[in-house]
């Protein structure tokens, strides 16, 4: 909150610093909640937040927020909160109370899929340690850390049971053959980064091996692609997106008969004689519906985006699996070069298969837990009573009331100060948010808080980069002659109904109240990453043809720059000021004698050391007479030759 609190004595309040006025926020947030519980409601710290901030800002209370609150504002406000937060039977408390929920339970696939990811991979952890770092020294030890990697295996990889004795016993006969025992002491003396690698990828073989097996086990030529499917899609797929839609079906008919009723009640020809009618209860009933619907029709995009998903996904299996079988049928046997990256992706579309199931389950829960949030207007308006406030009132959907209003459209021409953009001529129209979550805020202020939602085919009004929509001419043509003033009048009905800050998306309006994690990221649909989609509008435009072709017609002095045209005539008129001191001519520039005086280059030589060398004979001896009998006489000859020989 932008408020400050303080515990004040008698005098007057005194100012105190953000860091104190944060921590008092917190001890009154924290008071709240604790009194909450002990009258038996169960309330979080940021309902009472919130609860905190709306109350404030209502004008009806009192508050002043550009000033300290005294000792007694800070009672009267937990005071306030309390009523407001045990509320039996509030409408507008079950409000804020699904926006809450659904903020703090829904999130994005991606993100919801990395969140999965983590705390499985966090719950494997310890048993990955005690894998890697596993010393073992005996026989049975080395067959427990073999037990280990095939429990290891098979809880990642969620196909089945590591306590079941047959799961077991097959995804060990499947390990054995991929990965023997024998090869575990490479795996022992590997690094830690390593093995936590290798046993990721033995997950994957394993896994995309067992899933083989699974389609052949009947050994028949066409297998039901349907029956690979983790348990989770098999459970969440058929039931998800149906029970959605039809949670939707009856929220939508209680939004339109609220509708009819309230756009009777407001109507100026109508003259309320009824005192006991409950106008207000009837429009908290009406947001609180139209908040819901809000809610399902979000989780219904993401299950028929995940459905058709699933469906992609299994039409990529087929095939895999085919070749797979061609690749190993009828052949001793395959290099595992061959066939290890085929069971791996086998086994990624198995767990992409396994995750769509796990966010489908999500929405469905997502679902399930709004339901008790809407109830309180369902026991305040019965069916039969919203019957007798009908009477003969024709009850509209909202596509009826688009199709009775597109006819009649915004003609720009008559308000040029004004930009107007229509989905027909403004690319990626349906990508941009529209302002109040595409409802009327000209209804919404003239019709004392009817929401009613826009038809952009009208015309969508683009004012201060944000979008309004209407649901007519006249209330577009009226919104645009001053629309500031109907921004701050929509924000003014907001202060009187907090649970409109949400649903009409005004964060951003009321800077003391944040949304309760990050709405804007609720708000957007998928795809929507990076910066916000821009209005591209569309319209006839034509293309010049080249003027030179050829090359020799271009003028070389023309020149387009005006500013460079001014610096060359300023240097032509500062040189018309100049005088020339000396002038050249062609007879006097070689006037005179010019010599110049060279050195030839000097003879030089230098002595440097002469190798030589000398041939000198060979000396050769032939001794004679050194066979035969003792005491015979010895001939010495010499046989040398002359060096010139």
């Amino acid at each position: 909150m932008a408020t400050a609190y303080q515990q004040s004595t008698v005098g007057p309040a005194v100012e105190m610093s953000q860091a104190g006025a944060e921590t008092l926020l917190k001890t009154v947030i924290g008071h709240i909640v604790h009194e909450c519980r002990l009258r038996g409601h169960a309330v979080s710290e940021t309902l009472a937040a919130f609860m905190v901030s709306a109350v404030v800002l209502d004008p009806r209370n009192g508050f002043n927020v550009d000033r300290t609150l005294t000792k007694d504002d800070v009672q009267k406000l937990e005071e306030l909160c309390l009523d407001k937060l045990t509320e039996k039977c509030s409408p507008s408390l079950d409000t804020i109370k699904m926006q809450v929920c659904f903020d703090m339970n829904y999130t994005t696939k991606c993100e919801f899929l990395e969140d999965i990811h983590q705390s499985e991979e966090s719950k494997l952890s310890p048993l990955c340690r005690e894998i890697t770092d596993n010393r073992v020294k005996s026989r049975k030890e080395l067959d427990g850390l073999y037990q280990k990697i095939t429990t290891y295996i098979l809880l990642r990889s969620a196909m089945g049971s590591p306590t079941d004795t047959n799961t077991m016993e097959e995804a060990t006969a499947v390990l054995q053959s991929v990965f023997p025992q024998a090869e575990l002491g490479n795996f022992r003396v590997a690094l830690k980064r390593d093995q936590e690698q290798q046993l990721k990828e033995l997950t994957m073989i394993v896994t995309g091996i067992r899933l083989f097996n699974k389609a052949n086990k009947r050994g028949e030529e066409e297998v039901d692609i349907h029956e690979l499917m983790p348990s989770v899609l098999q459970e969440a797929l058929p039931v998800t997106s149906k029970s959605i839609a039809n949670e939707l079906c009856v929220t939508q008919t209680l939004v339109f008969k609220y509708t009819a009723v309230l756009e009777k009640l407001t109507s100026s020809d109508v003259q309320l004689g009824h005192s006991d009618m409950p106008v207000i209860l009837l429009k908290q009933a009406l947001y609180n519906a139209r908040q819901h619907e809000v809610f399902l029709k979000m989780l219904l995009a993401d299950a028929n985006s995940c459905a058709k998903h699933v469906e992609t996904l299994l039409s990529d299996v087929s095939p895999q699996m085919k070749l797979l079988k061609e690749t190993v049928q009828s052949k001793t046997a395959v290099p595992a070069a061959t066939v290890f990256p085929l069971f791996k992706m086998l086994s990624k579309l198995w767990f992409e298969l396994r995750d769509e199931g796990e966010f489908l389950y999500m929405l469905n829960k997502i679902m399930l837990r709004l339901q008790p949030f809407s109830a309180s207007q369902a026991r305040i308006f019965s069916e039969a009573y919203l019957e007798s406030l009908l009477e003969d009132s024709e009850v509209k959907t909202d596509e009826q009331r688009m199709l009775e209003s597109s006819d009649n459209c915004v003609d720009p021409a008559s308000l040029k100060t004004q930009e107007w953009l229509f989905p027909e001529t403004t690319v990626n129209f349906e990508e941009m948010p529209l302002q109040y979550n595409g409802f009327c805020g000209y209804t919404l202020v003239t019709r004392d808080g009817l929401l009613l939602p826009g038809n952009p085919y009208i015309g969508a009004l683009k004012h201060k980069e944000k979008l309004y929509v209407f649901t007519s001419k006249e209330a577009a043509m009226k919104f645009a002659l001053s629309p500031d003033s109907f921004v701050a009048e929509v924000a003014e009905k907001a202060k009187y109904s907090p649970e409109l800050i949400q649903l009409l998306k005004l964060h951003q309006q009321f800077s003391c109240i944040s949304p309760y994690s990050d709405v804007s990221r609720l708000s957007q649909t998928q795809p929507r990453k990076g910066l916000p989609v821009k209005p591209g509008i569309k319209c006839e435009c034509g293309t010049q043809t080249e003027i030179h072709p050829v090359e020799k017609n271009i003028v070389k002095s023309y020149e387009w720059n005006e500013w460079e045209l001014r610096r060359k005539a300023l240097k032509l008129a500062n040189l018309q000021t100049r005088v020339t001191v000396s002038v050249q001519t062609d007879l006097s520039h070689m006037r005179r004698e010019n010599v110049t005086q060279t050195w030839l280059p000097k003879n030089a030589a230098c002595q440097s050391k002469r190798d030589g060398a000398s041939q000198v004979p060979k000396p050769q001896t032939f001794v004679a007479g050194l066979r035969g009998q003792r005491g015979a006489h010895v001939v010495k000859a010499n046989l040398t030759r002359s060096v010139d020989d």
